[in-house]
């Protein structure tokens, strides 16, 4: 028989296993396109320039169950000169619940790991909305949410900065 060792009090527990997340659902929860210009005499012409919208929000939930509402924010806007083809607009949410969390992964996990999941999905949505809109499929790129995570960092920084510099 042997004794395990006991706990120092002073010492932080032990962490259980690696952080992770359980998506517990994800749903479209905002969906809109417009499709002014399909037959603005222009079709099969140049390419339209397109604008990507990108943005995360997240929204807690109860605190003792470590769930939250994590929404990717996707708008696309289509033109040719000064006519615009289509507007496609998608909040694609999913909630989440981490597990093994510690304070300083509870944001990346949100802000990064969580978009990651959710943008195929919403890639797939607004693929085959554009697609039955009657124009080409729009494939968005892969997006670089850490990239996102850190400049959206930095502007809190530099927001948090300049009331102290005046």
């Amino acid at each position: 028989m042997t004794d395990a060792p006991a706990q120092d009090p002073n010492q932080p527990a032990p962490a259980a296993g690696p952080p992770l997340i359980r998506v517990l659902a994800q749903y479209i929860k905002d969906l809109s396109f417009e499709n002014p210009g399909l037959f603005s005499g222009q079709q099969g012409a140049n390419a339209p320039e397109i604008e990507l919208g990108i943005d995360v929000k997240v929204e807690p939930g109860p605190p003792a169950e470590h769930i939250f509402s994590v929404e990717l924010r996707l708008s696309a806007r289509a033109k040719r000169q000064d006519t615009i083809v289509f507007i496609c607009e998608l909040v694609y949410a999913g909630v989440v619940q981490l597990l093994d969390a510690g304070r300083e992964d509870v944001e990346p996990m949100l802000l990064i790991e969580c978009p990651r999941l959710l943008f195929p999905f919403a890639r797939r949505i607004i693929a085959d909305v554009t697609r039955e809109g009657g124009h080409p499929p729009l494939m968005i790129d892969p997006i670089d949410f850490v990239g996102l995570y850190r400049q959206q960092r930095q502007r809190a920084e530099a927001q948090q900065q300049q009331p102290a510099a005046s």
